[in-house]
């Protein structure tokens, strides 16, 4: 069960999360860092300072996924995928697509 999330939303979507998970690859090994983004009304999420093998990866893989667990059993999670973009030691991930997903079999 998936519920689209446009892009602008995310601001008042991520007030339901805490910390997320950026994931990155620049090989055959995903790389995942816990994150808390902030987000802006164009769809952004600034995430600060990620590390240096997040950097590496996402020079050569600007494409990535921000993963936020749900706060509680069985509630959605929120997946989001964009575009990222190295800014100083910083992250800047343009949404592309997010939704809001759990499976049917939770929703009992």
């Amino acid at each position: 069960m998936s519920i689209p999330v446009a892009p602008a939303d995310l601001q008042q979507a991520l007030t339901d999360f805490d910390s997320g998970y950026l994931l990155t690859t620049a090989s055959s090994r995903v790389k995942v860092v816990t994150v808390d983004p902030e987000a802006d009304t164009e769809g952004r999420l600034r995430i600060a300072g990620p590390g240096r093998g997040t950097l590496a990866n996402l020079a050569q893989n600007p494409d990535t996924t921000v993963v936020f667990p749900p706060r509680e059993r069985h509630g959605y999670t929120l997946l989001v995928d964009g575009t990222a973009q190295v800014d100083g030691e910083d992250v800047v991930v343009t949404a592309t697509a997010a939704v809001l997903h759990r499976p049917a079999a939770h929703a009992r």
